[in-house]
């Protein structure tokens, strides 16, 4: 009986550590990728040529190996440099899902152009966007990013007179048609937009319906209007500053404005009683201001502080004139507000006619 006894004590010994031994503690264990983003290009410039070329930029990454054995998930994330760090940091990320296992990316150019743009570099302008990859299964890792230059670029509005934009060569820019700023025509034969005079050179400039000498261009005939003789002088302006040019090449009229621009509104320090003024940036071709804002308030840009030329936004968020000498009074826009109150930086882009646009960036 006492053997009986100690065989069965013996037997229930050896299960408990039977038992004990298969019991396993488990962990989370760490997973990582090996190494960084791979690009075919480190800078990359689009036009209208290469939006059909199939593979423009082409991102590579390894492969990240989970404990257990199952299809892993990349997503590719898509930023501008100043949104990845911070608290923030990734929080307004465009996201591109790959698909399970795929390693690579590659970008058509129109595909790359309609990004960028998305992203927020402005046609024909040069920024760093940064891309990394997002690997899932039962939980995310990261890739360092890795950025790269893009400049995308937009088509020309096409209006029904056939002339998109006229161009702006000057003294100020070397009397260059092919590398001039425009006007464009919001509305027919009414020509309308920027251009900053820098201290020094003569202040003249003449109109261009293309990009060289060997078509129509415009010169001085006096007192505010133009003539088509190829020899005429070009028109002056009186100094330094950024202008607004406005031209008819059908009555042969030109008018200019020197402009400052500021913001005003409930939303900004100076209420509507006060412009809170911008500093224009040539080297950027931007107007900025940082200041602090209100949201339950609004605001708009406006020029010279006064209810001349203002801009507000149309049901679209893009802006519009509501004030113009140029065109008919817009009462239908809205004004701009910000998301919630803080700190800002604003800007304001006048440098391309067909894309007037401002950004909003709490700090």
């Amino acid at each position: 009986m006492k053997r009986l006894t100690y065989l069965i004590l013996m037997a229930i010994s050896c299960m408990a550590l039977g038992c004990h031994k298969d019991a396993q503690l488990t962990t989370l264990a760490p997973v990582a990728f090996t190494s960084a983003i791979n690009a075919s290009a480190n800078k990359v410039i689009l036009s209208a040529a290469t939006d059909s070329t199939p593979a423009v930029l082409t991102l590579k990454w390894p492969a990240v190996v989970y404990p257990v054995k199952a299809h892993v998930t990349y997503t590719l994330q898509v930023d501008k440099p100043a949104d990845t760090v911070g608290s923030g940091a990734w929080a307004n990320a465009t996201s591109i899902l790959v698909g399970n296992d795929v390693l690579t990316k590659s970008f058509k150019g129109a595909d790359l152009n309609t990004l960028a743009l998305a992203v927020g570099i402005a046609a024909n302008d040069t920024a760093n966007i940064v891309f990394r990859v997002q690997a899932y299964q039962d939980r995310a890792t990261y890739t360092h990013g890795v950025t790269v230059s893009v400049r995308p670029w937009k088509p020309a509005v096409v209006f029904s007179h056939g002339w998109p934009v006229l161009w702006i060569p000057g003294d100020y820019q070397g009397w260059s048609p092919g590398t001039a700023p425009t006007v464009a025509a919001e509305q027919t034969n009414i020509y309308e937009g920027y251009i900053y005079q820098p201290t020094g050179g003569t202040h003249q400039f003449k109109f261009t319906n293309a990009q060289d000498w060997n078509h129509t261009n415009y010169g001085d005939a006096g007192n505010g209007t133009l003539t088509t003789d190829g020899n005429a002088a070009g028109m002056t302006l009186p100094g330094p500053g950024y202008y607004e040019l406005v031209c008819n090449p059908v009555t042969l009229t030109w008018n200019y404005t020197l402009t400052t621009w500021g913001i005003i509104g409930d939303a900004t320090p100076g209420g509507w009683n006060s412009d809170t003024q911008m500093s224009y940036d040539p080297a950027k071709q931007v107007w900025s201001v940082t200041c602090n804002m209100v949201a339950s308030g609004s605001f708009k840009f406006r020029a010279n502080n006064a209810w001349s030329i203002d801009f507000g936004v149309d049901a679209n968020g893009k802006l519009a004139y509501a004030d113009n000498p140029a065109y008919p009074y817009n009462g239908s826009l809205g004004n701009l507000s910000v998301p919630s109150s803080g700190n800002y930086t604003i800007t304001l882009d006048l440098h391309d006619p067909n894309n007037y646009n401002f950004t909003l960036k709490k700090n």
